[in-house]
């Protein structure tokens, strides 16, 4: 239905598409009330957030708490092996499950851009939904907004976290220690491929998936293993693992040394990141991380990560030495060394 002015007997009625977003869904009127029983509330709805205030009400855990938040831009909404929706929820849920925490609530802001098709919104929500509940985390709170066509590249995610801290269990990038084992626990390189593939249209022989999960679980089956021994633990997105362990290692004051045949690339991504000149090692990851483990738990935390669904290709890539101190010193498959520095910029925009 195109929008127009349908004469009556009083003021003119513009007519609404009902299938693609109005800058109307925004009013906080009908329209807006429409949307929120139409596309939000059949996929989000619990007891939670049923009330519809202001903000949610909950009952915290007599505990530490983690906070976090983030905002998603990534580009396309919908990619192989996800979307924004999911991306969302997992990204949240693994930056509290980086610092030691237990997810328990999120909140969801959703931006849109006028003229954004309903069906791929409802995609986008139903996606987001079943992520939440997969991880058991409920969605406490949201809000939406729209903007003019042209101005909100379709639709913006911010999400926002509440996890209740494990006591005594917080690891932290300071407390990496020369003798440490970096583990990651799964193929690198496969989100911000997947994106790029399906941004620019390229195709190879085999189709590059994004690897977006959530990995609370995984971090409780690890804790319970081996506790103390975890000295540290990142979610290397942005930046990639490279960018990630540059950071550690300036915060401690440590050196650390990276076996580049030990690294996990699959060939796919190996073959696309050689045909566009990227290097993996900066190539943006949402299911996997990297733990930096005391050498003498170092074998039985692998064991329990490959024993679990989001750790099953787990393996050992290097150690934290004491060695020049704040560098990532890469050993080259034919033997020699180069430096894995921070990159000025980013190779790779809009992946999360």
């Amino acid at each position: 239905m195109t929008a127009g002015l349908q004469q009556g007997p009083g003021c003119p009625v513009p007519q609404v598409d009902l299938e693609r977003v109005q800058l109307g869904h925004g009013s906080g009127g009908t329209m807006s009330a429409a949307l929120l029983e139409r596309c939000f509330l059949p996929h989000l709805a619990n007891d939670t957030l049923a009330p519809l205030g202001d903000a949610a009400v909950f009952q915290a855990p007599a505990a530490e708490l983690a906070f976090s938040t983030d905002t998603f831009v990534v580009h396309p909404l919908e990619f192989p092996g996800g979307d924004i929706g999911c991306l969302a929820v997992h990204g949240t849920v693994n930056d509290l499950a980086m610092m030691g925490a237990t997810p328990k609530y999120l909140s969801v802001g959703f931006v849109l851009e006028e003229g954004l098709e309903m069906a791929l919104l409802e995609r986008i929500v139903a996606s987001l939904a079943r992520a939440a509940r997969e991880c058991g985390v409920p969605i406490a709170t949201g809000d939406t907004k729209v903007v003019e066509r042209g101005r909100g590249d379709g639709l913006y995610l911010n999400t926002a976290g509440i996890g209740a801290m494990t006591p005594g269990f917080a690891p932290r990038a300071t407390l990496a220690r020369a003798g440490d084992t970096i583990i990651v626990s799964g193929p690198l390189g496969r989100h911000g491929m997947a994106i790029m593939a399906a941004r620019e249209g390229l195709r190879f022989e085999a189709e590059i998936e994004s690897d977006t999960a959530p990995l609370h679980a995984l971090v409780a089956a690890l804790h319970d293993a081996v506790g103390q021994a975890i000295h540290v633990m990142r979610d290397p997105t942005r930046g990639g693992v490279a960018s990630a362990l540059n950071e550690i290692a300036a915060a401690a004051g440590v050196g650390m040394v990276l076996e580049e045949r030990a690294f996990p690339i699959p060939e796919p991504v190996e073959a696309a990141c050689e045909m566009l000149g990227l290097d993996p090692l900066y190539v943006a990851n949402e299911g996997v991380l990297v733990a930096l483990i005391a050498a003498d738990a170092a074998g039985q935390a692998l064991e329990v990560m490959r024993a679990h669904p989001a750790g099953a290709e787990a393996v050992a890539i290097g150690r934290v030495v004491d060695d020049h101190p704040g560098l990532v010193v890469l050993e080259t498959r034919i033997g020699g060394r180069r430096v894995v520095d921070m990159l000025p910029g980013d190779q790779l925009p809009r992946i999360c």
